[in-house]
């Protein structure tokens, strides 16, 4: 991944979810030094500034749990265009709805097949018509891979959800694990991480996508991680990753030098401890990025 061009894409999404604060997550990363850290690892950084999507007018939904609809519609296009073709992009977020955006954007100009490592503790498989907390946040994965129920948002290239690999799920509502079963999305949750660990599932859906020539994007959720070690989320969920299954994964991923964009979601400042999660996020993008153990920087946390 050396000299491999960098485009930092802040998405100040806050509409996914009713706890605000993820809006302030771009301008974290950006204080934690992401851009310093990819420049000290010989690439070449462009930072855009902060996406704006039009002002959007509200939009009715049947579901009356819905909210922010047509502002999360708005961020949908606004980031989707927002995706560049010559360069390896970074969506800094913003809650997890900002992946209808970064995701369509990108499958809309993948020249190869588009695989999604989704590093999370939920699924998000909802649809508009199935989430009981109206949180769009819940929705990308259903969106990308064309089920029903999204008529408001703009057509998007459907997925194959055989491309999706969803690591680190720990909370999975029933409506989505039917709809899950059914499309035969690949689940790796934490029973069988803990069983077998986390590098075989994930070198298994690596293998995949070299074979058929994918591109792969990652989209990492600070809920992947354990609350213990990344407390600035508002969806935690105990018994995530810890410090060293999060960094094997994105040295794994580095290895393999499949990735070709990520997202960065989540990370809710407003509710972190002197900055320890939007560092150990940066950290994690370093493993990403080539940086080994010997090279990561103590903390005194």
């Amino acid at each position: 991944m050396k000299q491999t061009p960098f485009t930092l894409i802040g998405a100040p999404v806050d509409t996914g979810m009713l706890q605000p604060g993820c809006c302030m997550g771009p301008d974290a990363y950006r204080v934690a030094g992401l851009a310093d850290m990819l420049s000290a690892l010989g690439h070449k950084v462009r930072d855009i500034g902060n996406i704006s999507p039009r002002t959007a007018a509200p939009l009715p939904h049947p579901n009356p749990a819905i909210h922010h609809l047509g502002e999360t519609v708005s961020w949908t296009k606004a980031l989707a265009a927002a995706a560049p073709s010559d360069s390896f992009p970074i969506f800094m977020g913003g809650d997890h709805s900002l992946s209808l955006g970064s995701i369509r954007g990108i499958a809309r100009q993948s020249p190869r097949p588009l695989f999604i490592l989704w590093l999370d503790a939920h699924p998000d498989f909802h649809t508009p018509d199935t989430t009981g907390s109206g949180n769009l946040h819940g929705t990308p994965l259903a969106y990308l891979t064309g089920q029903p129920g999204f008529e408001a948002f703009p057509p998007s290239p459907a997925l194959d959800p055989a491309n999706i690999c969803i690591l680190g799920a720990r909370s999975i509502d029933p409506a989505e694990q039917t709809a899950l079963e059914a499309a035969k999305v690949n689940v790796v949750d934490m029973r069988a991480i803990d069983e077998h660990g986390i590098a075989p599932p994930l070198r298994a859906f690596l293998a995949r996508v070299k074979a058929a020539n994918g591109q792969l994007h990652i989209s990492l959720d600070v809920d992947f991680l354990d609350p213990e070690i990344a407390p600035a989320v508002g969806t935690t969920v105990p018994g995530g990753a810890s410090f060293r299954e999060a960094h094997l994964v994105m040295e794994i991923l580095h290895d393999s030098a499949l990735a070709t964009s990520l997202d960065l979601v989540e990370l809710n400042p407003f509710l972190d401890i002197k900055g320890r999660t939007a560092r150990l996020m940066v950290d994690l993008t370093a493993s990403l990025m080539g940086r080994r153990i010997f090279d990561r920087p103590t903390r005194s946390f």
